[in-house]
């Protein structure tokens, strides 16, 4: 079942479906780009760039990161057309019971976040490598919007729903629904 007939298939009208990225602060354009190019062919929907927002003062001294939930708020608080919003930061994030998160989803609310922070190979003291770089936020973006449109953490590794708990599980799974996911609906 492709991705569009799943949508379809749990009520979701693909007409009406319509996501918004949004970026904190600065984001190179060529990622926002790749991510609006790949997601519109992915949900098979318009795919909308919002506001730039500043980065919420809720760095944390201690840990050294961004605790995330006040960039979740900060995304509700614009007016958006669109039924889902995506936020995309370069700061590392976290939450309380956590190390550190790649991102994190508000499904009632319509709205996720994203951090490239830990995707870029030069945070391991490695080459950077760009196309690394937007492979790994398109599939963290396609896990959050999964968690959008109702779906919770998959067993299956090689399928985008599959929590990360490190790198490794992002660079495994890909950056689409397995057949289960497919199968499950809100």
């Amino acid at each position: 079942m492709t991705t569009v007939a799943f949508i379809k298939w749990i009520g979701y009208d693909q007409e009406v479906l319509d996501i918004s990225l949004v970026s904190f602060n600065e984001i190179e354009p060529h990622i926002i780009y790749y991510l609006k190019d790949n997601l519109e062919k992915i949900f098979d929907t318009g795919v909308n760039e919002g506001p730039s927002l500043n980065v919420p003062k809720s760095y944390n001294q201690k840990r050294k990161q961004y605790l995330s939930w006040p960039f979740l708020e900060a995304l509700s608080k614009p007016k958006l057309a669109s039924q889902y919003v995506l936020g995309i930061t370069e700061v590392d994030l976290f939450v309380p019971e956590l190390n550190f998160i790649f991102g994190e989803a508000a499904p009632r609310l319509g709205i996720a976040v994203i951090s490239l922070a830990r995707l870029h190979q030069h945070f391991y003291s490695l080459p950077e490598d760009i196309d690394i770089l937007k492979q790994r936020a398109l599939k963290e973006a396609v896990h959050e919007i999964g968690h959008l449109l109702g779906l919770n953490h998959c067993k299956d590794p090689k399928c985008v729903m599959h929590f990360s708990s490190s790198l490794v599980d992002t660079d495994i799974k890909g950056h689409r629904f397995c057949s289960s996911c497919q199968k499950r609906y809100r």
